[in-house]
C-alpha cells in the first residue's frame, strides 16, 4: 500500500507531540492543586487572612518589668488617639461598690453593701491611674507577709486591728505577720487546730469560703496546704481589706452576705469558715446559713469562730447578756441540724460542724424546701428562706452529687457533673479532648509569653473559663486562677469546682468586683464573641484594664475579625500588643492577641490632662 506524500515524517513527530501535551497537563494540575492547597496566589482565603490579620514575628514584645516612676502626661503632639486617664481621686475606682452610690441604697439586711453598678452614661471612659510610686508586687511567698505601702497607702488596719496582728506599717512596706481577730497565735496554730478534725492535709478538702475575710490571712496560710480560699469582705469602713488580700496574692472579691446570691454554685466548696465575720447567722430565719449550706458540698465543713462560740468566757467583754448569747448559740445549733450539719467539735474559739453526705440520715420535715429549679441560677436572685436539696441518692453510704477523688488526682478526673451529664453538650470525651486542647493552647502560650509558669504572674484571670481547662493546663503552686463563668455562657462553673478549681459567675457588661491593679494576667477565649451585640468592646476592655496590673500581660483568643476590633481599641489604651497565629497555621481563622499593660501612673497634681481623639 502507497504511502501519501508526508505521512512518514507525521507519525515520526506523533510521540513528541503526546509528551508535550501529557507534560502541560501535568504542569497545570499541579499547579492547580498548589492554588487550592491555601498556598497559591489563587486562594482568596489565604489572600484575606494575612491582609486582615497582619500577623508579627513575637520576638520583640517584653514582659519583663522595667518600670520608672513615670507620670503619664500630653506630649505637645499627639500623633496616636487614646483613652484619657482619670482623675487621681479614681485611683482606686471599683464601678459597682462605690461608697457614694452605696450610701443611696437601704442598709437592711446589707442591701448597701451589694452590687450596684452604673448605668450605660454613668461609665467611665477613661484609664484608671496607678498611685505614684506604684511597684510590682513582692513574688509568691514573699508577698503573702510584705505589700508596698505605695500601691495600697491607706494605714487604717494598722491602727483599728493593731493588737489583733493584722498588718502592721514598717518604712515603705506593709508586713502582715498572720495573725487574726480569732487566731491570735497566728493563722498556722489556728490552721492546725482545724486540720486535727477536718482531713486537710490529704487532698480531700481543696475548695473553701471564708466570709467576711479581712485581709485573708486564713486563705493565705491555706495555701501552702494546697488548698484554695475564695475569700469576701464588703467594701467597708476598714479600707481595702479585699485590696490588701489580692495585693499579698491571695484570691478574693469585693462581696457580702446580704439579699442577693452569692456567685458561687450549688455543692462547690469543701469547707467554709466564718472567723469573728459579725454576720447574723440566725436572722432571716437562718437565710445565711442555708445559703452557706446551698453552696457547701455534701461533707462539707463549716467552721464558725468567735461570738458566740466561747460565750461563758467573753460575755462581760462582748458587753452582752449570757442569756442571749446562750440562746443565739442555740438557735445556730437548731438551724444547723435542720440543715443535716453534725457538731464535730467545740473547744475555746472555735465550733466545726460537717453537712452529712445526703438525706437519707437526717430528717428536714420542719425545714422549707427551696423550689426544684437549678440552685446554680444565682446571678442577681434573692436569697432565700429554704434548704437546698441534696441530690437524689440510692444509698445512705452514697455521696450526694457524687464523690470526689483527692487533690490532686481532682484536677483531671471526670467531675460527678459530667459522667452523670448534667451540663447539656458535656461529655466525658468532649471534657477529655478539652483538656487536651488546653494543655496544646498553654504550651503555646509559653513560647509567647516565657515569664508564663514564673513567679512574675500570681493572679491569673480566665474571664471566659468553660471546663477550666486553661486554669487545669497551667496548676502551679506559683499561681492561682479566677475562673470567671459569664452568665450569658453554658453554666459550667460547678464542673470546675469539681476539679479543685475556684471561680465565680459574672457578666461582664458590668465591673468585676475587686479593686483595680488586682491581677497580673488576663486570659480570655472567645469571649468577645460570646459579647458580640451585647455590650460594648470598648467598655469590656477598660475594665480588663482597670483590674490589670501596670506591665500585667493579657491573651486574648477570638476569631480574626473580632480580633481585630479588640486590637484597634487597645491600641489607644497604652498596651503593647502583637497579633500571633493560631498553634495550627495562619489558615486557623481564630488569632491570638498577646500584650503587655504599659507602666505609668497619674499625675502628682491629681488631674490628668490627657486628651483623647475618640
Amino acid at each position: 500500500m502507497a504511502l501519501k506524500p508526508g505521512a512518514s515524517a507525521s507519525r515520526g513527530q506523533s510521540p513528541v507531540s503526546i509528551f508535550v501535551v501529557l507534560g502541560l497537563c501535568c504542569i497545570f494540575y499541579l499547579l492547580g492543586a498548589w492554588q487550592r492547597s491555601g498556598f497559591g496566589k489563587g486562594d482568596s482565603l489565604t489572600l484575606d487572612i494575612p491582609k486582615k490579620t497582619e500577623c508579627v514575628i513575637f520576638k520583640d514584645l517584653n514582659f519583663e518589668s522595667h518600670h520608672n516612676d513615670i507620670e503619664i502626661n500630653v506630649p505637645t503632639e499627639v500623633k496616636v488617639r487614646v483613652f484619657k486617664p482619670c482623675d487621681m481621686k479614681f485611683r482606686d475606682y471599683t464601678p459597682c461598690q462605690e461608697q457614694d452610690a452605696a450610701m443611696k441604697f437601704p442598709r437592711d439586711n446589707m442591701i448597701y453593701r451589694e452590687r450596684h453598678c452604673p448605668s450605660e452614661d454613668e461609665k467611665l471612659q477613661c484609664l484608671i491611674p496607678a498611685p505614684k510610686g506604684y511597684k510590682t508586687p513582692f513574688p509568691w511567698p514573699k508577698s503573702r507577709d510584705y505589700v508596698y505601702y505605695a500601691n495600697v497607702p491607706y494605714k487604717s488596719l494598722t491602727v483599728e486591728k493593731a493588737v489583733q496582728n493584722w498588718v502592721q506599717y514598717q518604712g515603705d512596706v506593709f508586713k502582715f505577720p498572720g495573725g487574726g481577730t480569732m487566731f491570735p497565735q497566728g493563722a498556722d496554730a489556728y490552721i492546725d487546730e482545724l486540720a486535727s478534725v477536718i482531713p486537710i492535709a490529704d487532698g480531700s478538702v481543696r475548695t473553701a469560703l471564708d466570709t467576711g475575710c479581712g485581709v485573708a490571712s486564713w486563705g493565705a496560710y491555706l495555701l501552702k496546704r494546697n488548698v484554695l480560699a475564695m475569700s469576701f469582705a464588703p467594701r467597708d469602713n476598714h479600707e481595702a481589706q479585699v485590696q490588701f488580700a489580692l495585693e499579698r496574692g491571695v484570691p478574693a472579691i469585693i462581696g457580702v452576705l446580704g439579699t442577693i446570691k452569692l456567685p458561687y454554685p450549688s455543692g462547690a466548696f469543701d469547707m467554709a469558715q466564718c472567723s469573728r465575720c459579725l454576720i447574723p447567722w440566725t436572722a432571716n430565719e437562718g437565710m445565711y446559713m442555708m445559703e452557706v449550706d446551698r453552696v457547701l458540698r455534701p461533707g462539707g465543713y463549716w467552721v464558725l469562730s468567735g461570738p458566740p462560740i466561747n460565750w461563758k468566757t467573753y460575755y462581760q467583754t462582748w458587753k452582752r447578756p449570757k442569756k442571749e448569747l446562750q440562746a443565739e448559740q442555740r438557735s445556730i445549733e437548731e438551724i444547723a441540724e435542720k440543715l443535716c450539719w453534725e457538731k464535730k467539735y467545740e473547744k475555746g474559739d472555735i465550733a466545726i460542724f460537717r453537712k452529712k453526705l445526703n438525706d437519707k440520715t437526717c430528717k428536714r420535715n420542719s425545714t422549707p424546701i427551696c423550689e426544684a429549679r437549678s440552685s446554680d441560677d444565682v446571678w442577681y436572685e434573692k436569697m432565700e428562706a429554704c434548704a437546698t436539696p441534696f441530690p437524689k441518692v440510692s444509698s445512705s453510704k452514697e455521696v450526694a452529687g457524687g464523690e470526689l477523688k483527692k487533690f490532686p488526682a481532682r484536677l483531671n478526673a471526670i467531675p460527678p457533673r459530667v459522667v452523670n451529664g448534667l451540663i447539656p453538650g458535656v461529655t466525658e470525651g468532649s471534657y477529655e479532648e478539652d483538656n487536651k486542647l488546653w494543655k496544646k493552647h498553654v504550651n503555646a502560650y509559653k513560647k509567647m509569653n516565657k515569664l508564663i509558669g514564673s513567679t512574675r504572674y500570681r493572679n491569673v484571670m480566665d474571664m471566659n473559663a468553660g471546663l477550666g481547662g486553661f486554669a487545669a493546663a497551667l496548676e502551679s503552686p506559683k499561681l492561682w486562677v479566677m475562673n470567671v463563668v459569664p452568665t450569658i455562657a453554658k453554666n459550667t462553673l460547678g464542673i470546675v469546682y469539681e476539679r479543685g478549681l475556684i471561680g465565680i459567675y459574672h457578666d461582664w457588661c458590668e465591673g468585676f468586683s475587686t479593686y483595680p491593679r488586682t491581677y497580673d494576667l488576663i486570659h480570655a477565649s472567645g469571649l468577645f464573641s460570646l459579647y458580640k451585640n451585647k455590650c460594648k468592646i470598648e467598655d469590656i476592655l477598660l475594665e480588663m484594664d482597670r483590674i490589670l496590673r501596670p506591665e500585667g500581660a493579657i491573651i486574648l483568643r477570638d476569631e480574626v475579625d473580632v480580633i481585630n476590633k479588640v486590637r484597634k481599641i487597645t491600641g489607644a489604651m497604652r498596651w503593647d500588643t502583637k497579633l500571633v497565629d493560631h498553634e495550627d497555621g495562619p489558615l486557623v481563622p481564630e488569632k491570638v492577641l498577646v500584650g503587655m499593660k504599659q507602666y505609668w501612673v497619674g499625675s502628682s497634681s491629681g488631674n490628668s490632662t490627657m486628651t483623647t481623639d475618640i
